[in-house]
């Protein structure tokens, strides 16, 4: 008999195939919705919000706890998730044009790119073992260099903030998509699942692409709460 089954590279050729067209979908879908703005943004991220809310509440019921507790860790999960939501879509409708919503997006894919070849041809020393071995100190500071960079630059081309603070608010939001990121891991690794879900091809779930977003979103909302207020 003739062995039929698929070499290690061939596999790893075929799973780096399927991420590339799932990832290229996945931009394209989203950056559709961010061109568009308005309601079609809206219904977007909540779509999207109600998935990972979905997704976090699936964790949460592997984690061992009571039914009370659980559904405790789904409130927590729908305020964390829903207001980080609230915030992306507000700061996207209140924009004129969609690149300022889309720079802070990009600064968090610039940090997971940053920290993964950093981590790749650096990594050493681990981060976090205990809860995602992978990560490495090194990969957090070729994160943080990668947003910074780009924030400061986009800050400085358009004369919208002082060349350090905008270094500044870049490393702050790289961090704090790291500890998303981390956050995660924690949950995916209390657990026992590799990924939050397997609704991405090659991907995981919406919960594994969306960490570092939600920190960041989540985080500056709380910083733009009295914004929030004056607007209402």
């Amino acid at each position: 008999m003739s062995d039929t089954s698929k070499s290690e590279p061939e596999k790893k050729g075929s799973d780096l195939k399927i991420r590339l067209i799932s990832a290229a979908a996945m931009a394209l879908v989203a950056g559709f919705a961010l061109w568009a703005g308005s309601w079609l943004f809206a219904i977007f991220v909540v779509i999207i919000a109600l998935a990972i809310i979905f997704e976090w509440y699936a964790l949460a019921e592997n984690f061992g706890y009571s039914k009370n507790i659980t559904y405790v860790w789904l409130v927590l999960g729908v305020i964390y998730i829903g207001f980080a939501a609230f915030t992306l879509i507000y700061f996207r409708l209140k924009d004129v044009t969609y690149i300022p919503t889309l720079m802070l997006l990009l600064v968090v894919i610039a940090t997971d790119a940053g920290a993964y070849f950093a981590g790749r041809r650096f990594g050493k020393r681990k981060l976090a073992p205990s809860i995602s071995p992978g990560k490495t100190w090194e990969g957090l500071l070729g994160g943080v260099i990668a947003a910074a960079i780009l924030w400061c630059f986009y800050n400085v081309m358009n004369n919208s903030a002082i060349w350090y603070e905008a270094l500044l608010s870049g490393i702050a939001m790289a961090v704090l998509a790291q500890l998303g990121d981390l956050y995660e891991s924690w949950m995916k690794r209390k657990a026992g699942k590799k990924d939050s879900s397997n609704i991405l091809p090659g991907h995981g779930g919406l919960f594994d692409r969306a960490d570092g977003i939600l920190a960041v979103f989540f985080v500056m909302g709380l910083i733009h709460i009295p914004m929030f207020l004056d607007g209402f």
